[in-house]
């Protein structure tokens, strides 16, 4: 045992040296794992918004955009389709669409913002299989109806409203996603109506 005087002095000095480099290894350390917990720039731009250029659709037509990995259809309905939205009611399953598969701004006969256009995730309500758009035979496949949507997968049925009839397996409408427009030419898919 040395009987030289302790430098409590320089004990301290190195005492606080260590803890600052352990201090600054360990936030080295834990910011790239932190940082690994936010979702990738990938995973981002995959729930983000879309716009959709909608003003050289024709009535009667449909596109397709995705939103979120999900096909969104954006229809143009024409005005025989509108007039003919409210004279089936007794053949759907939920007319009132008082289930909520849309936007508190779409719960209405349409099912839309602006009657003429159409916004619906394209994905069918039963098992997920994509319904094929019949803008003129549909009334093969449902009496008194012109147009709408059919799934080959089960074969339920969906009216220009996104709409499910009675007695398919699906067991609500077609979804509606949050929308807002821009102007008369440009949708916003992913953006509530109103929010800024």
């Amino acid at each position: 045992m040395s009987n030289a005087p302790v430098d409590t002095g320089r004990r301290r000095f190195l005492t606080a040296a260590t803890a600052v480099v352990g201090g600054a290894g360990a936030v080295a350390v834990a910011v790239p794992f932190i940082k690994s917990w936010n979702p990738s720039a990938k995973a981002k731009a995959a729930g983000a918004p879309v716009e959709v250029n909608i003003s050289k659709l024709e009535p009667g037509q449909l596109i397709r955009v995705e939103w979120r990995g999900k096909p969104v259809w954006v229809v143009r309905r024409t005005e025989a389709v509108l007039k003919e939205l409210a004279t089936h009611d007794d053949k759907l399953r939920d007319p009132a669409s008082k289930e909520e598969q849309q936007p508190a701004y779409a719960q209405n006969d349409v099912r839309s913002i602006k009657p003429e256009y159409f916004i619906a995730v394209g994905l069918c309500t039963h098992l997920g299989c994509s319904p094929t758009y019949l803008p003129d035979s549909f009334g093969e496949q449902v009496e008194g109806v012109a147009s709408g949507f059919f799934c080959p997968c089960h074969g339920s049925k969906f009216d220009m409203a996104g709409r499910v009839f009675q007695g398919v397996p699906a067991p609500l409408n077609l979804v509606v996603p949050p929308h807002q427009y821009i102007d008369d030419g440009n949708v916003i898919i992913g953006v509530d109506q109103g929010a800024a």
